[in-house]
């Protein structure tokens, strides 16, 4: 998912269709969430950066097998993807298609030639980085490409990879998530990817929510920073909701086997048919 700070992709929330919805479509209005499928491509270019549909993302030769192909969760307003991208959804019908076309100064700004820096291939060296074109480097907190090698200099490029560039969205708005629970199952799903919704219990009680997760979370790595995250979104898209997340582990013992049945159930069933 391409958001204005960061380029990355979306996960973790279920497929649905706009068939799911009972009534007639209802117009998206700024703090709704809601999920989407998108594409977003270069225009000029004619190369496609991003998707959230896996038949795009191979034929385009960008399918990644760590990342979940199924619609996002974007909360209207909030800055799961670009400010002008989110602020033209508003008014799009549930079920609906929207292309939106935007110019650099609306994505990710024009490129500055004043953010191109030279500097003597040393100073990477020192620190165990062997500069290569393409590569991406950290010089004192940012982020830089390596654009070119030679002479015992490299030249770093700190502009966002996207500045300058025209993208294209083309967004369908899948579905609508109303009721507090579908919201909070799609912000976990945000997290920890790969987990079934029906597998997630969530009870309330006093503006606390009680989030019940399958012990197949205990392998993930750095769990608890992951649900902090979960319990700050919930917080802060949520605010008037809850005051308190507790979480808890379902660990499943041992598998129950069907009961045996006894020689009078057994009797009693062949009498009920017979």
């Amino acid at each position: 998912m391409i958001r204005d700070e960061e380029t990355d992709l979306h996960g973790g929330v279920k497929k649905s269709t706009s068939a799911d919805q009972t009534h007639e479509p209802v117009q998206i209005k700024e703090g709704d969430f809601i999920l989407v499928d998108y594409t977003v491509d270069l225009p000029a270019e004619g190369k496609v950066i991003d998707t959230t549909i896996e038949e795009i993302a191979r034929e385009n030769k960008i399918y990644n097998e760590n990342e979940p192909y199924e619609p996002a969760l974007v909360v209207v307003g909030k800055g799961f993807l670009l400010k002008e991208v989110e602020k033209q959804l508003v008014g799009v019908k549930v079920g609906e298609e929207k292309e939106i076309v935007l110019p650099p100064e609306k994505a990710f700004g024009p490129r500055d030639p004043g953010k191109i820096r030279v500097i003597p291939a040393i100073e990477l060296s020192r620190r165990g980085v062997i500069p290569r074109v393409g590569m991406r480097v950290e010089v004192n907190g940012n982020i830089a490409i390596v654009r070119s090698v030679g002479g015992g200099r490299v030249q770093l490029d700190f502009n966002h990879p996207l500045a300058g560039k025209t993208l294209r969205y083309r967004v369908k708005i899948v579905k609508i998530l109303a009721s507090n629970k579908e919201k909070i199952r799609a912000i976990i799903g945000r997290r920890l990817r790969g987990i079934e919704p029906k597998d997630i219990e969530i009870t309330e009680r006093n503006k606390t929510v009680y989030i019940k997760l399958p012990d197949s979370i205990l392998v993930v790595e750095r769990l608890g920073i992951i649900l902090r995250g979960i319990a700050l979104d919930i917080r802060n898209l949520l605010p008037e909701e809850y005051e308190s997340v507790v979480f808890s582990v379902k660990l499943k013992l041992k598998e129950r086997k069907p009961e045996a049945k006894t020689e009078a159930a057994k009797t009693e069933a062949k009498e009920k048919q017979g």
